[in-house]
């Protein structure tokens, strides 16, 4: 009987693999975050005293002070009105994503059962999805407004958004790499 219980128990994870999952999904949390924060401040590039973002245009008055406005046709930036409003939703939506894709990995951690590998390739599935509708979104945004692009024009704002779908992109490989690794297919 002792044996036939020991057989059925699932094998026990090393220190270095529960580690290297426990950073993943860390990792991951603070992309969530980074991102979390670039779409709610959606202030994306400054450049000739304007300030170009996914929610608002504005500009800079002689005191220093933002007049911002929500109707960026007056940006006079081709199709920026139009253009940003599938920018938004891919990288609001890749938040979302990502979140789902994070309550997966969690999941697989804490709750060990039969399905837990099948959640975290799951879990890193979305987070790759994230990825894509993040990297998307910065990219669609670059050349929407690729006659006021400045290198240091862009704002801390659209480097976390940037470094977030660098993140996510790290994490999702790095989580089907970690699981295939650790529970090869026959």
């Amino acid at each position: 009987k002792a044996q036939r219980l020991l057989a059925r128990r699932s094998p026990q994870k090393s220190f270095f693999e529960t580690l290297i999952r426990s950073l993943i999904i860390l990792c991951v949390a603070i992309a969530v975050v980074l991102s979390s924060i670039s779409v709610c401040d959606g202030r994306w590039l400054f450049a000739r005293g304007q300030l170009f973002g996914l929610w608002h245009f504005c500009t800079v008055s002689n005191g220093s002070v933002l007049k911002c406005v929500t109707d960026l046709s007056l940006a006079k930036v081709e199709g920026l009105s139009v253009g940003v409003i599938p920018i938004r939703s891919m990288v609001s939506f890749a938040v979302v994503v990502a979140i789902f894709g994070l309550e997966l990995l969690m999941v697989s951690q804490v709750c060990e059962d039969a399905n837990a590998r099948r959640k975290w390739s799951m879990g890193s599935i979305l987070i790759i999805g994230s990825f894509l509708l993040s990297a998307t979104g910065v990219l669609s945004f670059s050349i929407l407004v690729k006659d006021h692009l400045t290198f240091t024009g862009f704002t801390l704002a659209y480097w976390c958004e940037f470094i977030a779908a660098f993140l996510f992109f790290l994490n999702g490989i790095s989580g089907l790499h970690i699981n295939s690794l650790t529970h090869p297919r026959n």
